[in-house]
């Protein structure tokens, strides 16, 4: 069973300095039918102009990570982490007990970037920060494991039986991912088209995939997009 969320059904907030899309519920949108899929809580879709940015606030139980697709997000928090996070750089926050961060776009480029929160296995957990950078070669027709919960091939350890995997795809290129019993999928197209299991997939689409064998992605034009294997 694929259910498609199609990008202009989602929530949308224009703020002026932030421009967001959010596919579950978040902060004033509020959607019964999209309050999360298994343990992935949200996944905005965000644009932030230059200069702008959230200034420090907190965070507890919640395991973050960002994903950039162009410009820049300067990252500061109560662990005394502080850096730039660039396209393929993957970033990881377990807020845990609770944990206090900013982030910026320090540029006078725009910023557009994925949010991704899932709820962990377990509460009240020391927070943690991890980074990692994530070349497009290696994402270049393949699904490169990028966060899982053992850290398998380099990607960023997280806090829940979840594995992200990302690829990027030309026109043709195919990537295919078998789903164990059990297991449910959601994909979401970052950038460009794709077709899944044969269905056309625009620029912001996702998708909820259970009980299904296997996930095929297929190039339509270039393409960004994110897979996640989901207890």
């Amino acid at each position: 069973m694929i259910e498609i969320r199609k990008s202009n059904e989602r929530g949308h907030a224009n703020h002026g300095w932030l421009d967001s899309h959010f596919t579950f519920s978040f902060a004033d949108y509020f959607d019964p039918e999209h309050v999360q899929f298994r343990t992935l809580r949200v996944l905005n879709d965000d644009h932030i102009a230059g200069g702008a940015g959230f200034p420090n606030h907190p965070h507890r139980d919640m395991e973050i990570v960002t994903y950039v697709l162009d410009g820049a997000l300067e990252h500061r928090d109560s662990m005394g982490n502080g850096s730039v996070i660039k396209p393929g750089d993957v970033q990881y926050m377990s807020a845990g007990t609770g944990v206090t961060h900013s982030e910026f776009n320090p540029s006078k480029d725009p910023l557009h970037l994925l949010q991704i929160w899932m709820v962990p296995q377990k509460r009240g957990l020391k927070p943690t920060y991890d980074q990692k950078n994530f070349s497009a070669e290696e994402k270049r027709a393949k699904l490169r494991l990028v966060a899982s919960p053992d850290g398998a091939e380099g990607s960023v350890k997280i806090r829940q039986d979840n594995s992200l995997y990302a690829t990027v795809l030309g026109k043709d290129e195919k990537v295919r991912h078998e789903l164990r019993p059990g297991r449910h999928a959601w994909v979401q197209v970052a950038k460009g088209q794709v077709k899944l299991n044969g269905t056309p997939l625009q620029e912001g689409d996702g998708a909820a995939i259970s009980e299904e064998k296997s996930v095929e992605l297929t190039g339509v034009d270039s393409a960004e997009v994110l897979l996640f294997d989901l207890a």
